[in-house]
């Protein structure tokens, strides 16, 4: 039977997910434009190091482009290696004084993660953020309770696309990959997912890269997260 292509995204997957299904056992988040909304937190930081050490600023594109390692492998593009540990200091300085201002939770969100929880469902984090920034984050908007294990890019050897970090989730609560479900916003989480073999979710409510994720195979695609949240209830009935 052939479905309209009005139908949501999430409502295709609704009818797989109805007969051959279970819920599942951990969801792993990704962070950045997943749970939180950060670019403007992020690209301030950075420029605000390239000020003092380059005394000059850098376009958001640029900034994206030297991401993928965490946050020291960045900033090595505009300092030398010597300074960098001076200039860490002063880059999560900047980040944690302007969370408050300059990011946020994603609204929504916490009502998902409370949701989960209530589930008995095991919450991950897997992100391609340093350990610092990570920390930071979840201190400053008080959501670092509602997770069991976080592995950030100072965590693996292999960042992202690699899938190395949901293998060092699935591993840490020893389970399959049918009982983990992945979310993402980015190109790299919808790889890292296929190549763990778990589900990927890929949300976009945030997303900077979201032509492109649309142009991918991915499981289950959600542009807001009440449509997300709806679907989560379905699985866990």
């Amino acid at each position: 039977m052939k479905l309209r292509r009005q139908v949501e995204p999430w409502r295709l997957s609704y009818y797989v997910a109805e007969s051959c299904m279970t819920a599942f056992k951990c969801v792993i988040f990704d962070m950045d434009g997943t749970l939180t909304e950060t670019n403007r937190l992020i690209f301030d930081s950075f420029n605000h190091i390239a000020r003092r050490y380059l005394d000059k600023e850098f376009t958001e594109s640029e900034i994206m482009k030297m991401f993928g390692p965490p946050e020291e492998g960045a900033l090595l593009h505009i300092v030398r290696k010597d300074q960098l540990e001076q200039a860490m200091k002063e880059y999560l300085s900047f980040y944690r004084a302007h969370t408050a201002k300059l990011a946020r939770v994603i609204p929504g969100i916490e009502e998902v993660l409370k949701f989960l929880k209530a589930q008995y469902c095991k919450l991950a984090i897997f992100t391609g953020k340093g350990s610092h920034t990570t920390r930071i984050t979840l201190e400053e908007f008080g959501i670092q309770d509602y997770f069991d294990f976080v592995v950030t890019g100072n965590d693996v050897r292999a960042h992202k696309p690699s899938a190395e970090g949901i293998h060092k989730i699935m591993e840490h609560f020893g389970l399959t990959q049918s009982q983990v479900l992945m979310v993402g916003d980015a190109v790299s989480d919808v790889k890292a997912a296929q190549e763990s073999g778990v589900k990927i979710a890929a949300v976009l409510w945030d997303s900077s890269s979201k032509d492109r994720v649309l142009e991918m195979k991915t499981d289950y695609v959600f542009h807001q997260v009440d449509e997300f949240y709806s679907w989560l209830k379905v699985q866990f009935a």
